[in-house]
């Protein structure tokens, strides 16, 4: 009885073992976008298409957050904030103008949190300056920023990106150019993340 016992347990922590361990499948867990898009640099890159408005990826942000702590040396998060429609430009230029303050991680959470919990107006550029001020962030500095002729090229910039990578919804994950990952719950958008970028780095070996 108790060698049947003994032969469960093993056989129970293989099973653990095998489902922690499975491999992602393109297709199911992950897209391969064709063509492959250009990465920026070195490092292995993870782009974040995002909207503040987006209750998916509000509720990602945290999981998102608490894995970039602790993120290979070897990997960049950068985040692009996705741009359908004339209405959620002024956010996008929010997220761009505290970027070039070195204010962007800081007001990160409050943005989220401004829009799916507290239902705050942030759809043009005097709530999001009001709100921001608040905030402690210079309103005149912001202005400049948000208004600037190089604010232009970045909006644009990320229009363009998101019809070469062919993001049709927030949020999606795209890895090394090549690997889009989307459509999954926090927890495991994140599992496929992780694996996603040993597959991304083994490329980057050849």
């Amino acid at each position: 009885m108790k060698k049947i016992i003994k032969l469960l347990i093993v056989a129970a922590s293989l099973l653990v073992g095998s489902a922690t361990l499975a491999a992602v499948e393109p297709g199911k867990d992950y897209k391969l976008l064709n063509p492959a898009q250009p990465a920026s640099g070195t490092k292995i890159e993870v782009l974040e298409f995002f909207f503040y408005g987006c209750s998916h990826c509000f509720h990602l942000h945290p999981k998102l957050t608490e894995w970039e702590k602790t993120m290979p040396k070897d990997v960049e998060l950068i985040y692009v904030p996705t741009i359908y429609r004339d209405s959620m430009e002024p956010l996008a230029r929010a997220y761009y103008a505290l970027e070039s303050m070195g204010q962007d991680r800081q007001l990160h959470d409050a943005l989220y949190r401004a829009m799916n919990v507290d239902n705050v107006d942030l759809h043009d550029e005097a709530n999001i300056s009001d709100f921001v001020a608040t905030k402690g962030v210079d309103r005149a500095k912001f202005s400049a920023a948000y208004n600037s002729f190089s604010m232009q090229s970045k909006v644009t910039r990320a229009k363009q990106m998101i019809r070469s990578y062919g993001i049709s919804g927030t949020p999606t994950l795209v890895v090394d150019g090549k690997y889009l990952v989307s459509e999954l719950q926090p927890e495991e958008l994140i599992r496929v993340l992780k694996e996603v970028i040993v597959k991304a780095r083994k490329e980057h070996k050849k």
